[in-house]
């Protein structure tokens, strides 16, 4: 029995059987494999059960665009890297350029073209533990795509006044008419409750003219 357990250990932790001899990344769409190969610093050669898996899934989860990362080790010497990127649900204009947020607030890059599509995120304090910022992701990420489509920018200078400029376009199919008239349309959202039947509301309320939709308080709605 001594002599049984004496080899396995051997197999598992010293010899070379269960070494690991290659990383494969997945779930990379604009960061490199390579870069995350370099940066996970994987020793290879090591016994997978000498291999520290924990400390390689932190070194990759600091890359800013990382948004989850895991480490699983494979008997055939592979230790495959499956990480999740960061997907951008709006823009931080600044100084020194565009910056990309995701939607827990995290500002993770900055790019020097601004993606389409996405809405302006109006803060000086944006940032995952900015109830604010947190307020105003958690509106525009709930919001159905046709009302989310004419989202020209989204404010919130607490997290009970979310404010949200839409583009002049036509309510309730998404298509912008900005062309038409240049002008913008600002809703007075509110806080993140009532969410749903704010979306109701607003819908039938775009319809009408009006510069100013106010529905924080969504059973008495006004335009202005």
């Amino acid at each position: 029995m001594l002599a049984l357990v004496g080899g396995g250990t051997w197999v598992l932790l010293i010899s070379s059987l269960f070494d690991a001899r290659s990383v494969a990344v997945a779930g990379t769409k604009e960061l490199p494999a390579d870069v995350v190969k370099a940066v996970a610093a994987v020793p290879l050669g090591t016994p997978m059960l000498r291999l520290d898996t924990t400390a390689i899934e932190r070194r990759v989860a600091a890359v800013p665009r990382v948004a989850n990362v895991q480490v699983r080790c494979s008997l055939d010497g592979t230790v495959r890297i499956e990480l999740t990127e960061r997907i951008p649900v709006a823009v931080v204009r600044r100084g020194n350029g565009v910056h990309l947020v995701d939607a827990t607030g995290t500002d993770y890059a900055t790019v020097p073209v601004e993606p389409p599509g996405l809405p302006e995120l109006r803060s000086d304090r944006v940032g995952p533990r900015d109830a604010g910022t947190v307020a105003a992701l958690t509106v525009l990420t709930g919001l159905p795509e046709w009302l989310r489509a004419q989202v020209r920018s989204i404010a919130a200078n607490s997290p009970a006044d979310v404010v949200l400029r839409l583009d002049s376009g036509r309510p309730g199919t998404g298509r912008l008419d900005i062309g038409r008239s240049g002008t913008s349309r600002e809703v007075r959202w509110g806080g993140v409750e009532d969410s749903a039947r704010k979306v109701a509301v607003l819908g039938p309320l775009l319809s009408q003219p009006g510069k100013i939709y106010d529905i924080s308080s969504p059973a008495l709605p006004t335009i202005a």
